[in-house]
């Protein structure tokens, strides 16, 4: 997934190595991911010392720019484990062969409706789903029904509220553009994109630019309807200054109106760690690093006996039925999809 998707105050751990006095003789494991990556140091400081090793993460740029990183460094692997791979990539990283097949004992609680590779060389670690989002107070103060689908942002009475990221350079962006494709079809995504062109939706090129620079509820900004996720009033409430009963903001997700990404990890071939990165890949599938996930990353764990904190509980949503699109033909359109995008919404 990109970091568009996450709160100022989950970006401030950049690049790590965490080591402990334990981990100074012992074998180095390195981990791969994209900038977004994000887990608690006492956590990964148990892990280095229940090894007797160090952990050294690298953040390389957003979920595609790492994964064609690692593809392009072939039997040479710039690591020993790769976390971050979506189902928008999972072709391409599938086809790419650089990943070893583990079939991790922690896999066997999981749903399958998350196990989307049956050899096992990518295991699902988290989930979220990209959805439209409103600005409850902008709504009422103006006395106007807020959306309630996905289709309705295009009629009169929403003209000019919606912001939305460029699919191109954005991994929500591009989540929400799947989403379309998933409810109205290859044959009528576009007309939805040009309706939404003429009611005069704004595009920013990433999650942070919409969301903290367009959206009402966070903003200064003019547009009360962003696409972010739906865990996101879950985030507003655990990081509002005083106590909230009600979410500032609310997710808009209906019948296939939003798309979830599920994020993977996987062990690199060519690691000179093996036993070192299965180890690893438990660790992150394993309860208390699942449970950990939400108020970090905030996105939903994969192990469905990870408990949700309150405040997932009470304020984020997990849709019934978001719009489905098989990663295989993500992976075969994305370009054409991508320019189609652009010819009817940008030029």
């Amino acid at each position: 997934m990109s970091p568009n998707r996450f709160w100022p105050a989950l970006l401030a751990l950049l690049l790590l190595p965490f080591s402990t006095p334990a981990a100074a003789d012992g074998p180095t494991l390195t981990v791969m991911s994209h900038d977004s990556f994000d887990i608690s140091r006492h956590l990964v400081e148990k892990f280095e010392s229940t090894h007797r090793a160090t952990v050294r993460f690298v953040k390389s740029g957003d979920a595609g720019t790492a994964l064609v990183q690692a593809i392009l460094a072939g039997d040479k692997p710039l690591a020993d484990v790769f976390f971050g791979v979506d189902n928008t990539y999972l072709s391409r990283a599938l086809n790419a062969d650089i990943f070893l097949p583990y079939p991790s004992p922690l896999l066997t609680t999981f749903p399958t409706t998350l196990r989307l590779d049956t050899q096992n060389r990518l295991l699902p670690v988290s989930y979220g789903d990209v959805c439209l989002n409103i600005d409850r107070a902008w709504f009422r103060d103006k006395g106007i029904a807020p959306p309630a689908d996905l289709a309705d942002i295009v009629k009169p009475a929403y003209r000019g509220l919606t912001v939305v990221e460029n699919p191109a350079t954005s991994s929500p962006g591009l989540a929400f553009l799947l989403a379309t494709i998933g409810r109205f079809g290859e044959n009528g995504y576009l007309s939805f994109w040009k309706g939404l062109r003429e009611n005069d939706v704004k595009v920013a090129n990433g999650w942070k630019d919409a969301y903290y620079g367009q959206f009402t509820a966070a903003s200064k900004g003019d547009r009360p309807i962003v696409v972010s996720y739906a865990s996101s009033p879950a985030a507003t409430v655990h990081y509002a200054k005083e106590a909230l009963s009600e979410a500032p903001t609310a997710a808009v997700t209906g019948d296939r109106g939003s798309f979830r990404q599920i994020e993977f990890i996987g062990i690199l071939k060519g690691t000179k760690q093996p036993e070192l990165a299965k180890a690893f890949v438990d660790f992150m599938l394993d309860v208390p690093v699942q449970e950990d996930i939400p108020l970090k990353m905030w996105v939903f764990p994969a192990n469905p006996a990870a408990s949700l904190p309150e405040v997932m509980r009470r304020h984020a949503v997990i849709p019934e039925r978001p719009a489905e699109v098989a990663p295989e033909a993500i992976e075969k359109h994305r370009q054409q999809w991508l320019e189609a995008w652009t010819d009817a919404v940008l030029r």
